[in-house]
């Protein structure tokens, strides 16, 4: 599981350190941020502990206006043992009541020249992509018009030929063999090759092979949406094919359902070809252009005709 610390945040985004650095090392849990104006007017009953604590002009001006018994209390509960960070933004002067808080209970303190809004939207972006749902997928993830298709089936199926043959076209490899997946929002998978397969593929009868230094930059993707799902497998004579396309198939991965396709694969038949037809053809359908709806339409509308024509 990929875990967040304090001082991650810090390096990213080139933060400043205050104090409490005995804490830097703390755990961050969620991606919410929270900008604790009811906190500094003293209610606390539903304070957010566990998230990242982002102070801006409002606060920190409020928060003069108070007695300097109030500045001390609401500062020490501020740091609680549960808080993993307390950001001040615009350069701000941090107030020596929090400073002393935050070294007392180990809560790191930092600061950005950012303004509030600007940098809470940035660092949620960012806590939301490293504390994502992840799992990993055997399959090869390749951006074919735009679309990203992971291409899955048993060893030896012909994954990695295919993606080859789709790479000497012009599509982008994002992943061979092992495809890292996260789940960066509600129904959005986003795959990308973990670090030490990163542009690397593997064909047998050749071995490993480098796709930037074969084919340049422009053949290879660090991470795609994924939208498109496409299962090879050996041709079954005794199994039945969906040769319209009115049924959808679905495939679970973590929370989202990605729509799939199941293209056998027997001699003769290209498959670089056909999965570049299925991207154009998924992507006509999000348009509302069906191909399989519209024939099925017209099917309909003959056989009205032809029973109109037998009652005459």
């Amino acid at each position: 599981m990929i875990q967040v610390i304090a001082k991650d945040v810090m390096e990213k985004f080139n933060l400043k350190l205050i104090s409490g650095e005995e804490g830097i090392g703390r755990y961050i849990t969620t991606s919410d941020i929270s900008r604790p104006g009811l906190e500094m007017a003293g209610y606390f009953t539903h304070y957010p502990a566990d998230r990242v604590q982002l102070l801006g002009k409002t606060e920190l001006s409020f928060f003069e206006m108070l007695p300097e018994e109030d500045k001390i209390s609401r500062m020490k509960r501020l740091c609680s043992d549960e808080t993993p960070a307390i950001i001040i933004s615009r350069d701000l002067q941090v107030p020596k009541e929090l400073i002393d808080a935050s070294n007392e209970n180990h809560v790191p303190v930092f600061v950005t020249n950012q303004t509030t809004t600007w940098f809470s939207s940035r660092l949620t972006n960012f806590l939301e992509s490293k504390l994502a749902p992840t799992t990993a997928v055997h399959g090869v993830l390749v951006d074919v018009y735009g679309i990203g298709v992971l291409i899955m089936g048993k060893s030896g199926v012909g994954k990695s030929e295919t993606a080859l043959e789709l790479v000497k076209k012009g599509h982008r490899l994002v992943a061979d063999d092992s495809v890292e997946i996260r789940q960066e929002g509600e129904n959005m998978l986003v795959g990308s090759p973990p670090p030490l397969l990163e542009h690397l593929l593997e064909i047998r009868g050749i071995g490993i092979i480098d796709i930037m230094t074969l084919f340049g930059a422009s053949a290879i993707r660090p991470y795609k949406r994924i939208t498109l799902i496409i299962e090879l497998e050996t041709w079954d004579p005794e199994k039945f094919y969906d040769r319209l396309g009115l049924d959808e198939e679905k495939m679970k991965i973590i929370d989202t359902d990605v729509t799939k396709l199941t293209v056998p694969v027997q001699p003769g038949r290209n498959v670089s070809v056909i999965i570049e037809v299925a991207a154009m053809n998924y992507r006509l359908k999000k348009m509302g252009v069906n191909a399989a709806e519209e024939f099925s339409r017209r099917l309909d509308d003959m056989l009205v005709v032809n029973d109109e024509m037998d009652d005459y």
